[in-house]
């Protein structure tokens, strides 16, 4: 029989340790998904949180940068224009001053002879190889005096061509013509000057080659890929590249008329294109700039490209730093956390082992009684076997005095089970409890028998319809034993300890409350501060309603406190019917 409870005993050991085990294995997994999911969370979060900020400032950045850039691009292709724009209208200016010094030289008459007019060329050509010719004209168109390549020009009459009529006509004494074919039949543009001499007027003109004009044009486009035109009023080519068009052809851009410069972004043969104008001073011309939109705004395309790639960089950069930042912060924070539930199951364990040293003394007065009554029987058998004492012998008295034996060696044993188990860690899942059972089992236990050596009574006050809560049985013991070892400290002598419970629809609670010596309001605020006791030196560990607190609150409970100097003091602890998730984790 002993055999089987042994091995019975073993077995139930065993069955508690795996599960013990399995309860651990399931709570470490439970806490690993919970840090998994944090993490996860956390990351997204935080990656979120700065990502999308970070995206929106560099969308907009991008953005303003590149309207800038482009800004820029156009007003420096504009301002290329209007500075070469100047630069035509010195040059026309120039070559005006040119001709109208002629007027004032020392050989000049109102019928110049050949060589005259050839000095008057030579003078020309010597300030712009551009000039071509030279011819002076009386009133009625003819050109009376001519020098150039041209001879057959002699004599002829311009008083049918636009620019002889303009000029004549009009109140200017300049006029430059756009390029045309005229007599000679090639391009050339023509700059005439007026001079009204005693009510005569006589003009003196002179015809520039577009070819030298178009190579002064080109020595001002330095930038690569930019070229540059002169185009009239209705769009015709007056001075173009030769790969670009043909002169007197019709351009395929012609600027507004109402500004002075301006840019646009159109397309030429399918490529986008990027054309500045400015209109001349000097003749209504339009001096236009062309850059194919890949060279004006290819320093744009690079910037922008270094910033895309630049702010990729630094997003993954930030995102990596936030992925293995959270990864390490979650990986600390959960060996804390694992630290910490080392830390509670060790001191709940030690306020338990605390309160077992509490009940040493009367465990040690309830094992010393079936000690002795072992000791006195064996002695009695011992009489029994020696003849000189002449006692009855017989067998069923020695068995008698055996049973009487076995019975004490029982009751020790029942007692040592009982502190050993409470003492065990003895970790389990939340099953159906009832409180008032559970608080007997630790009055009948030992404290019942001890409060009678002490005088202290105990009334019960129990609510017979107690509901029963899901929790485990071995934490309910520590913190009700936790506050009765409080409530028989407080009482010096005789008193009283009362113990009742309650119920309503969501909460059970119990109340323990002692007529002892109570504590004053500064006390009440520290009670629940780990190692600290109202108890005398060595007679507590300061640690049973740190634990107690820890245990109820991991219930989704909690313990309310009502104590006065010399009136007692009164713990209630409530706790929901239904426990919730953290008690399992608790457990």
């Amino acid at each position: 029989m002993k055999a089987i409870e042994k091995n019975g005993k073993t077995k139930n050991t065993v069955d508690s340790d795996l599960f013990a085990e399995q309860k651990d294995l399931s709570s470490r997994m439970d806490a690993n998904a919970y840090f998994r999911k944090l993490k996860y969370w956390l990351r997204t979060g935080v990656l979120v949180a700065l990502v999308i900020p970070f995206v929106a400032l560099s969308v907009y950045f991008h953005f303003q940068f590149t309207f800038t850039l482009k800004e820029s691009a156009n007003l420096n292709l504009v301002a290329i224009a209007e500075s070469q724009r100047n630069t035509v209208d010195l040059f026309l200016q120039e070559r005006v001053l040119n001709i109208f010094s002629q007027f004032q030289s020392k050989e000049f008459s109102f019928k110049p002879a050949l060589h005259t007019m050839e000095s008057y060329l030579r003078n020309l050509r010597r300030v712009s190889d551009a000039f071509i010719d030279v011819g002076f004209l009386s009133e009625d168109g003819t050109q009376i005096s001519y020098a150039g390549p041209y001879p057959y020009l002699q004599n002829r009459n311009y008083a049918d061509e636009e620019w002889f009529n303009t000029l004549v006509t009009k109140d200017q004494n300049h006029y430059i013509s756009d390029i045309y074919l005229g007599f000679r039949n090639k391009p050339h543009f023509t700059i005439a000057i007026k001079q009204v001499i005693d009510g005569h007027v006589y003009v003196m003109r002179s015809t520039l080659d577009p070819d030298k004009f178009y190579m002064f044009i080109r020595t001002m486009s330095q930038e690569q890929g930019i070229d540059s035109a002169l185009i009239n009023n209705q769009g015709i080519f007056q001075i173009v590249d030769p790969a670009r068009g043909k002169t007197l052809e019709l351009s395929d851009f012609q600027p507004a008329k109402s500004t002075g410069s301006g840019v646009q972004e159109i397309k030429i043969k399918d490529k986008p294109t990027l054309i500045a104008y400015a209109w001349l001073n000097e003749t209504p011309w339009a001096l236009i700039v062309r850059e194919p939109l890949n060279i004006s705004h290819g320093k744009m395309y690079r910037t922008r490209q270094i910033i895309v790639i630049s702010t990729v960089l630094i997003l993954i950069i930030i995102a990596l730093a936030v992925w293995f930042s959270i990864g390490v912060l979650i990986k600390k924070a959960q060996e804390s956390a694992d630290t910490h539930e080392q830390l509670q199951l060790q001191l709940r364990h030690a306020s338990k082992l605390a309160s077992v040293g509490e009940l040493a003394t009367g465990v040690a007065h309830e094992i010393n009684n079936p000690l002795a009554i072992v000791i006195a029987t064996s002695g009695v058998i011992r009489d029994m076997l020696n003849p000189e004492f002449g006692l009855d012998a017989r067998p069923e008295n020695i068995i008698k005095e055996l049973d009487a034996i076995d019975a004490a060696v029982f009751r020790a044993r029942t007692i040592t089970r009982q502190l050993l188990d409470f003492g065990r860690k003895n970790p389990t899942l939340p099953v159906p409890c009832n409180l008032n059972r559970l608080i007997e089992d630790i009055l009948q236990g030992f404290k019942q028998r001890a409060f009678v050596v002490k005088n202290i009574e105990i009334k019960k006050q129990y609510d017979t319809n107690l509901p029963e809560i899901m929790a485990v049985p071995d934490q309910i013991r520590q913190i009700v034993l936790n506050l009765i070892n409080n409530a028989d400290h407080a009482i010096d002598g005789p008193g009283t300890i009362t113990i009742a419970t309650a119920s309503d629809e969501k909460q059970v609670r119990v109340t323990v409350t002692d007529s002892g010596k109570g504590m004053t309001s500064e006390q009440v605020k520290k009670i629940f501060d780990p190692f600290y006791t109202t108890k005398e030196v060595g007679k507590g560990t300061g640690l049973g309603l740190s634990v107690s607190l820890s245990l109820v609150k991991s219930m989704g409970g909690s313990i309310d406190v009502q104590s006065m100097p010399a009136r007692g003091s009164s713990f209630t602890v409530s706790l929901p019917i239904e426990i919730t998730e953290g008690m399992n984790d608790a457990a």
